[in-house]
């Protein structure tokens, strides 16, 4: 195969993870440039958060000025969402068509770029409504083509042993930046209008852009996997490059071939069907007992309190685990907090069982994810575009009105009764799912305790 394919390494210099397994530490240990590009890739989802909550912050003072109702306010949203779905599907194929591991920064890069362009349109040219409109389909595009590409960035810059773990930290970026929206656009909208809220996604995106750009090079991927090597862990890949083989749609072939792949993307459809039942009408759930609206929109965050623990604990669990274990019990745990939101009928309560869900919320992504990078290191890209393209773009067009129904004809009860029967659905899929995690990678009690030591 030509060099232009893909950078290769001596075969001496690769620890395919074969024979004994290499010894793993309590806490992950990779290379300097590794942990500088979790930072920057953390950012980037943290930049995503931002860019998801910017919207609601905004659209009352959006809503007034151009005279919109309701529909025509959801309009805006669809469109975003549209774009989303393309730019999953559209930037994974391209991340593994151009090629891994340092490859990958030049279609983070793009993607990353055209949020925040949009960011700076959306500032400078939102005259008219129409206007306004379409700017939001390059920034869906950046949302989901950012997120796949980011998180095969992540897979291929970190020793397998310790992936589970940095994807998790990868995707503290969501909860956190869920919290410091409400915070940057309140200090925005203290200074200036709507227009210049938009103005935070450049502002982040920017430097990050940047720093990726001297980081993810040819040269630190050798660094960091020549270190890897020295220290008897297990490389991400034996390439430090591949571009996906075949042709064109190969990729999306190999993907849909992959048994793992397609349970995946059912196991993250019904956790997000669960998710978006829950979040959509909590506020409702509270206005209706008395809670005011104010104090319904500060409490329905507080799942994000400890969001970030769940993500990273449970990610690092998951290489030690194994896969399955760890999505086991989170689907489980899923279960049981939905059916807590029963009793959520105070400030009181919601503040407990929110913050509780926020330990099991977020953490099955990052493990679906490390999981799929698992299993199709080659098209990691594509496998998870399409994973976040189906399944967040379905379970985003049908859940909510579905549970709506549910809650007009039924009530609370049977809507939260529904959500926790799709949450142990999820038990289904996960039984299918091959485990990826090596057997003699798995970590059992003896061997803890003599890690601790």
């Amino acid at each position: 195969m030509g060099t232009d394919a893909y950078a290769t390494r001596p075969a001496d210099a690769v620890n395919d993870g074969g024979g004994s397994a290499p010894r793993q530490s309590i806490l992950p240990r990779a290379h300097a440039i590794s942990w500088l590009t979790l930072l920057v890739t953390t950012l980037a989802i943290l930049m995503t958060a931002v860019d998801g909550g910017i919207l609601p912050a905004v659209l009352p003072a959006i809503k007034d000025e151009f005279g919109l109702n309701d529909a025509q306010a959801g309009l805006i949203n669809s469109v975003f969402f549209a774009g989303l779905i393309v730019g999953a599907v559209l930037f994974g194929w391209i991340a593994d068509r151009i090629g891994s591991g340092y490859m990958r920064t030049w279609t983070w890069i793009i993607a990353m770029a055209l949020g925040t362009i949009g960011g700076l349109l959306t500032w400078g040219f939102s005259g008219a409504f129409a206007s306004f409109l379409l700017l939001r389909i390059p920034m869906g595009i950046s949302r989901g083509g950012s997120e796949p590409v980011n998180v095969a960035l992540v897979g291929e810059w970190w020793p397998r042993e310790y992936r589970g773990f940095a994807v998790g930290v990868h995707h503290t970026g969501f909860p956190l930046g869920q919290f410091a929206t409400g915070a940057l656009i309140a200090l925005v909208l203290g200074v200036g209008g709507w227009r210049e809220a938009f103005l935070v996604i450049p502002l982040i995106g920017v430097p990050i852009m940047i720093a990726q750009a001297f980081i993810g090079t040819k040269k630190h991927q050798q660094t960091v996997y020549d270190w890897i090597d020295a220290n008897g862990l297990t490389c991400p890949t034996h390439e430090l490059s591949v571009r996906s083989p075949g042709n064109l749609i190969a990729p999306v072939k190999q993907v849909l071939k992959s048994g793992n792949a397609r349970w995946c993307v059912m196991l993250v459809f019904l956790f997000l069907w669960a998710e978006t039942g829950a979040t959509t009408f909590l506020t409702s759930q509270l206005t209706e007992r008395g809670v005011s609206l104010t104090d319904a929109a500060l409490v329905s965050g507080a799942s994000g309190l400890t969001g970030w623990i769940g993500q990273v604990g449970w990610g690092w669990a998951s290489d030690r685990t194994g896969r399955k274990f760890a999505l086991r019990f989170l689907t489980v745990g899923w279960a049981v907090a939905v059916i807590a939101m029963l009793g959520i009928n105070s400030m009181t309560t919601a503040w407990v069982i929110l913050i509780l869900w926020g330990l099991v919320r977020n953490a099955p992504f990052p493990v679906v994810y490390a999981l799929l990078i698992d299993s199709l290191p080659r098209s990691a890209g594509t496998a998870m575009g399409l994973m976040i393209g189906i399944a967040v773009g379905v379970s985003g067009v049908i859940a909510a009105p579905v549970q709506g129904a549910i809650i007009d004809h039924f009530g609370y009860p049977v809507h939260y009764i529904v959500l926790t029967f799709i949450c142990l659905l999820g038990l289904l899929p996960l039984a299918k799912i091959r485990e990826t995690v090596p057997e003699d990678h798995v970590w059992h009690e003896a061997e803890i305790d003599d890690a601790v030591m």
